[in-house]
């Protein structure tokens, strides 16, 4: 529309001009201004594109077809494909930037900004190393823009091999893999090309699920003078796992090279904790043993140790995970406290106390000490199993070892005690709680006043109950309508009528249900009994 409004104009001062009939002059000055209209636009368009491309030290290197991995993206994303992209972690509020760097990213980012080089150079703030390093940490979701500053800021400036990596590692988690391969051949005529940034290119293909396009990376990094080592092999498969559900693609890379490059016990250590975060056991267990047999025992493997006597317990392979602990001992690479922490909350959330007792048995005859987390989990596990004895050996135990019981210690074993219906120990426990400053809940409270008052020790009960109304505990609905049924199972109707009357004092919500259950005890005694529920309840309905 613009091209024909242009036309249309020019056309109509031609007739002002010559107001003449000539019909072959009209269709010259008509092609005439075409002609003008259409070079001026191109010049327009394309010029400022093709100045860039020849200044700009980032996109202006040679293309090198031998010296990268094709791949079938375009140097900018396809807008279809962006929906799908993964979403970058925003650096804006994550880190703290000076003001000068925040100042230059709002100029490079601008939606009207025209000129904004001019506007960059305008704020007088030199491109220092340190200033270009924020605003590229700035520019994660704006690759475009960091093009533009990356440009102005290396005009005046040598960029450093850190601004150059954080450039490659931009454009690759943006999708934009020709221009990142673009500035690793530029990074290579700079001399400043390293390990760093075929790390970063293997994340980005990783990241995007282009596991091939990150091997032919590797494949190709000695022809851009980047040694292919042990340490380059792990940094790929390190990248490949931490995919979800790639550790198969990361053995087949391994399976290929390892001839080639001797593998070191951090390669098997990625791949097993790739198989422990999968949970594939059968394939963890064939890692392992490779890795025995090629690289041998030694402390130095803890981490692989680890993940293989993760992935058997989490896998309901404890008894083999028992069996390698005894042999890691006797080849004096037992793991740590970490590994024996997290395989006890494991096995106490599958209520193995078989298994975990085991373990706990070769922890504590190695000198390993472990800590409250973990004597709670062994606790809680006797608990579950109603094993109170063995609670109440690993509580005293736990003094000594220098791990205090903590208020979660206290409330479990008190629970269990009250599952127990262990009447005496309930409630000399709760003093003890009492003592150690770790009370019950009110709604462990509510339990034992009922069990208390069930198994025949109403007084303790009574205790439990003032403990809460004089420390102001609350809430107080739950116990006491937990006093008021246990007296009235016992038949202790005037000390209920005393409880209700107080707990109406209090204004304490007292049930329905308990107000009928009271009902039918009172009116088991006689009319004198009906007369003081009619009391009660008058007191109840009242507003």
């Amino acid at each position: 529309m613009l091209i024909i409004s242009f036309i249309m104009e020019k056309k109509k001062q031609s007739f002002r001009i010559r107001n003449s009939s000539n019909e072959l002059f009209e269709a010259l000055i008509f092609v005439y201004y075409l002609i003008l209209f259409t070079l001026k636009t191109t010049f327009h368009l394309f010029m400022p594109l093709l100045i860039s491309r020849l200044k700009h030290p980032l996109l202006s290197v040679k293309k090198k077809k031998s010296k990268s991995p094709r791949t079938m993206e375009a140097a900018t994303v396809n807008t279809n494909l962006k929906a799908s992209k993964p979403q970058l972690e925003s650096s804006l509020d994550s880190q703290d930037f000076s003001p000068s760097a925040r100042l230059l990213f709002e100029i490079i980012t601008r939606p009207s900004s025209h000129d904004v080089e001019s506007a960059l150079s305008s704020t007088g703030i030199p491109p220092t190393h340190d200033i270009v390093h924020e605003v590229l940490k700035l520019c994660y979701e704006n690759a475009t823009a960091a093009i533009t500053f990356f440009r102005w800021a290396g005009r005046t400036h040598k960029l450093t091999s850190y601004a150059w990596n954080l450039m490659v590692d931009l454009l690759g988690k943006n999708w934009m893999y020709e221009p990142m391969w673009d500035a690793v051949r530029s990074m290579k005529q700079e001399d400043m090309l390293s390990m760093t940034t075929f790390v970063s290119v293997f994340g980005s293909y990783c990241m995007a699920g282009k596991f091939n396009e990150a091997i032919k990376s590797f494949d190709v990094m000695d022809k851009y003078g980047v040694q292919q080592d042990v340490f380059m092999v792990n940094s790929l498969l390190r990248a490949i796992c931490h995919e979800e559900n790639q550790t198969t693609k990361a053995l087949e890379f391994f399976d290929k090279i390892k001839l080639k490059i001797p593998p070191n016990s951090d390669t098997y250590a990625i791949l097993l904790e790739g198989w422990e975060k999968e949970g594939n056991v059968a394939k963890a267990k064939i890692t392992f043993d490779e890795m025995v047999n090629r690289v041998g025992w030694s402390p130095e493997n803890m981490s692989a140790y680890d993940s293989f006597l993760t992935t058997l317990v989490r896998g309901l392979q404890a008894d083999e995970a028992v069996k390698f602990l005894q042999v890691m001992k006797g080849k004096n690479c037992l793991p740590g406290l970490n590994f024996f922490s997290n395989a006890l909350d494991t096995l106490a959330k599958q209520n193995d106390s078989t298994h975990a007792i085991s373990l706990w048995d070769i922890m504590a005859s190695s000198g390993l000490l472990p800590n409250s987390i973990m004597y709670n989990a062994m606790i809680g596990l006797h608990c579950n199993n109603n094993d109170v004895d063995n609670a109440f050996r690993l509580l005293d135990e736990m003094v000594f070892n220098g791990a205090f019981p903590d208020f979660l210690t206290f409330s479990i074993i008190f629970r269990c005690l009250i599952k127990n219906k262990k009447v005496h120990q309930v409630g000399k426990f709760f003093y003890e709680m009492i003592k150690n400053e770790c009370p019950p809940t009110p709604i462990d409270c509510s339990a034992a006043i009922m069990t208390l008052t069930d198994g025949g020790d109403p007084e303790m009960a009574i205790e439990i109950w003032n403990y809460l109304v004089e420390n102001h505990i609350l809430p107080l609905d739950g116990s006491a309508n937990a006093l008021l049924i246990g007296f009235c199972n016992l038949g202790r109707m005037s000390q209920v009528r005393r409880f209700a009357e107080d707990m109406l004092d209090r204004r304490i919500n007292i049930y329905e249900s308990t107000m009928k259950k009271l009902k039918n005890t009172f009116d088991k005694t006689g009319r004198h009994g009906r007369d003081k529920y009619d009391c009660l309840i008058r007191r109840w309905k009242a507003p």
